[in-house]
């Protein structure tokens, strides 16, 4: 059976608020309070705080996060640590790997696939980059550590971003953390938490019951002579900060077991559906080819040598059209040379390459006379490189305007659809890639942009 974690985001724009120790220390008393459960954690910062805490020595490791953002399966990066905390090492290489995350939703993929079980922990960088958005989108509970005004002010980023995205805000909880219960104020609000509590709830955020204070002690675990970072819940019993982390896990734990289907889950069912409606509508595509060239008419085999796709704005007609054919097109109707080119002759194979680097459209005329078509050469992104107008023969030529357009444009009693005609390299060993979703949601923005110039 495949296990789908539920997920806690620790997370804040804003540095020196705790994020790390209130990440690591929430893993180990979540252990302590559940042996049985599985907990995991992993870091997307780069100062390795998670690794020395829970690292064992000597232990060989093979995998770090970086290989998790790679899709290596996330249960075979996982690591035996201290505390019984499994851990997914830290890399220094995290940087080079932002480009590679398609959207703020790849982590989410990764982690419903990964079939790791119970509860994952990730810690995140002090800022809002794409692999903090992606591990914000994939949780279930978000921590927002506070300990001010200025990092409550920096929580409102998160918030929009949520709004931006559409995404369940109720997700997302505020907790203040390094509180210092020495300090006092007179009138109504007595002491910090109460104050930053009484701002975030007239902000509309949502803030936990509880707190996490500031204690010498604690902050001796992460700096002394050691130069070893010690737990809370064995170097720090008997303050109240040990207290607070027993609260602050019990609470987890709950919201762990209320949720019977964790966000990995419900991605990963989301994922299933997609890439079903994604196979028919490749196969629709599939379906709706005429299954001869478009251009000479003759019948597309296995050893069709392949080269462009064709389409009509309006979707009316889709197919292939043959590599010499096209440029036997080009030859003798574009560039109106009357001799045969041979098929290593310079010429042929200099209109042939430029062929493959390009996007041809064919468009009735708008303004010229009825019985002409505007022929348009752009380059690869949409800009245009070329326009001529061409008139159309009385009677369908194969090999030349009028059997293309007739034969993809044609509409009522003769007359032309308001539409164009697009044509597009593709890959020749294989063409149908291009109505892959991913590839035709590509073609149809070019499509979008090519059809605003006309």
């Amino acid at each position: 059976m495949k296990n789908y974690p539920y997920v806690i985001t620790v997370s804040s724009e804003k540095g020196g608020v705790g994020k790390t120790t209130l990440a690591t220390n929430l893993a180990i008393f979540l252990k302590a309070l559940n042996e049985h459960l599985p907990v995991s954690i992993f870091s997307f910062d780069n100062h390795f705080t998670v690794d020395k805490m829970f690292s064992i020595k000597g232990q060989k490791l093979t995998g770090t996060v970086a290989e998790l953002l790679m899709e290596t399966k996330g249960c075979d990066l996982l690591h035996t640590g201290q505390f019984g905390v499994s851990y997914i090492p830290s890399s220094t290489t995290l940087p080079e790997l932002r480009g590679s995350l398609k959207g703020p939703m790849a982590l989410a993929k990764i982690l419903a696939n990964s079939d790791i079980p119970g509860i994952i922990i990730v810690d995140t960088r002090p800022d809002l980059d794409i692999m903090t958005q992606n591990a914000l989108f994939a949780a279930d509970r978000v921590l927002v550590p506070i300990k001010d005004m200025a990092s409550m002010d920096n929580c409102r980023n998160i918030f929009e971003l949520f709004e931006k995205r559409g995404l369940d805000r109720k997700s997302l909880s505020l907790i203040p953390c390094l509180i210092d219960e020495r300090i006092k104020f007179e009138g109504l609000f007595k002491d910090q938490k109460t104050l930053l509590k009484a701002f975030a709830i007239n902000r509309g955020y949502r803030c936990s019951e509880t707190f996490i204070s500031k204690s010498p002690k604690v902050e001796s675990l992460n700096t002394n002579p050691d130069g070893k970072i010690y737990p809370i819940l064995t170097h720090g019993r008997g303050t109240d900060v040990y207290s607070q982390f027993t609260a602050l896990g019990q609470t987890a734990l709950r919201e762990y077991a209320d949720t019977k289907e964790p966000r990995a889950l419900l991605f990963d069912n989301w994922q299933k559906e997609e890439d079903k409606r994604k196979k028919e509508a490749y196969f629709g595509r599939l379906t709706g080819l005429k299954s001869e060239c478009m251009i000479c008419g003759k019948e597309l085999k296995q050893d069709s040598q392949v080269a462009y796709y064709c389409e009509s704005s309006d979707g009316a007609a889709q197919g292939f059209i043959e590599s010499d054919c096209f440029t036997g097109f080009l030859i003798s109707a574009i560039f109106r040379i009357e001799r045969e080119l041979a098929s290593d002759d310079p010429t042929r194979l200099m209109i042939n390459q430029t062929a493959r680097e390009s996007v041809f459209v064919l468009n009735p005329a708008e303004g010229g006379s009825p019985a002409s078509i505007d022929f348009h050469r752009f380059n690869l992104s949409g800009a245009e490189l070329l326009k001529k107008q061409y008139p159309l023969a009385r009677e369908p030529e194969r090999d030349g305007f009028t059997g293309i357009v007739q034969g993809t444009l044609a509409g009522y009693e003769g007359q032309l659809r308001d539409a164009f005609l697009m044509v597009h390299p593709v890959d020749g060993d294989n063409p149908a890639s291009i109505l892959v979703d991913e590839s035709y949601r590509e073609l149809n923005k070019l499509k979008k942009t090519i059809a605003a110039q006309l």
